[in-house]
């Protein structure tokens, strides 16, 4: 018997922002619209986290970008039947994109409008 790949969708969205655009971006979402920062990640490049609803929105500074990108996430129970999923699919798998920490159970896709997903448990990351 074969297990089925279910999904739902998870509680981080991140948007990808261009270094030239990221401070007015994290003003916007802080300053205008009066979100509340969860997190400021003083990493390199940074981040800040933002209570979005029942979701979280991460703005990510990321070097070599044009125009921002959103990317999502979806869980899963199972990731290697998502995987086996996705492939038979023939969705394109992008984990070149952004390193996972080794021991994550998790990848990422893209679908056909070129959105980036995470799928993962979902209690990791």
């Amino acid at each position: 018997m074969s297990t089925k790949a279910k999904f739902a969708g998870s509680r981080n969205i991140a948007m990808k922002v261009p270094p030239h655009l990221w401070d007015a971006t994290v003003k916007f979402y802080r300053d205008v619209v009066g979100l509340n920062v969860i997190e400021h990640a003083p990493t390199v490049p940074p981040s800040v986290c933002f209570e979005f609803g029942a979701n979280q929105l991460w703005i990510d500074r990321v070097d070599g970008l044009s125009q921002a990108e959103i990317w999502l996430e979806l869980s899963t129970f199972n990731v290697q039947a998502a995987a086996s999923h996705f492939k038979s699919a023939d969705i394109v798998r992008r984990d070149e994109i952004e390193p996972l920490p080794e021991s994550f159970d998790g990848f990422w896709i893209q679908n056909p409008a070129s959105i980036i997903h995470m799928v993962k448990k979902p209690d990791e990351y």
